[in-house]
């Protein structure tokens, strides 16, 4: 018991003394994580989009594809993404295997289907709802699709958001394509598995505090916001 008092004594001392291992972390893990959920939504919000709106073969294998995809397994999304990124790879010239960029494309992979799912249901409902009037202002898909999101706007952040809790509490993926390198590629997550294992508690204990209060303000975040937009 004591033990455990010391570390989260000492985990507090860490977050309040803005130790620079800490906030290197915190800070490589926001970047990283936002990044990816900008990139996942720019991705996925046109296609669960255009799934609403459009009809054309394979269709429904599509969205049935991105609704199984939600359970993608991090570390088979990670091993896909080493494959792809390592020197035999098809992509390996590129040299970004072991990068914060790498570590962006395994969470984008992860986060894009999440935002289609997100996004196309409700826009499934509005285009149900707004179909022939767009029809009958002759408004193109590009153009219905912009309407969608102005109308579906709290679809948007909640997808955005859900991208966002998911990408910054992961560690499967980005462990096996960031290798989980100090002062370079260590996120939070992968930091608290190593110093756990190592039994550094405080600086585990620093990160689990930190991780677990931006998740609950993202989450109360998606509450409010949501609700303020749909009342508008």
């Amino acid at each position: 018991m004591n033990d455990f008092a010391h570390s989260v004594a000492a985990a507090l001392s860490l977050i309040s003394g803005f130790d620079s291992e800490l906030i290197g972390i915190v800070l490589l893990s926001l970047r990283v994580s936002l990044s990816a959920s900008l990139v996942a939504l720019v991705i996925g919000a046109p296609i669960g989009a255009l799934l609403a709106i459009s009809r054309f073969p394979g269709r429904q294998t599509v969205i049935v594809l991105a609704n199984a995809l939600l359970g993608l397994p991090p570390v088979v999304a990670g091993l896909a993404i080493y494959l792809l990124l390592s020197r035999s790879g098809p992509i390996g010239f590129a040299g970004l295997l072991f990068t914060p960029s790498a570590m962006v494309i395994a969470q984008v992979a992860l986060t894009t289907p999440i935002v289609v799912a997100l996004v196309h249901r409700p826009a499934t409902a509005l285009w149900a709802e707004y179909a022939d009037l767009m029809r009958t202002d002759g408004l193109s898909r590009f153009r219905s699709m912009m309407l969608l999101f102005s109308l579906g706007r709290a679809s948007l952040l909640t997808a955005f958001l859900a991208a966002f809790g998911r990408a910054i509490a992961e560690v499967g993926a980005i462990i096996v394509v960031g290798g989980n390198i100090r002062g370079y590629t260590r996120t939070m997550t992968t930091a608290i598995v190593l110093e756990t294992s190592k039994g550094d508690l405080a600086l585990a204990l620093g990160l689990g505090l930190i991780l677990l209060s931006l998740s609950v303000a993202v989450s109360t975040a998606a509450f409010l916001l949501v609700g303020r937009v749909g009342e508008k």
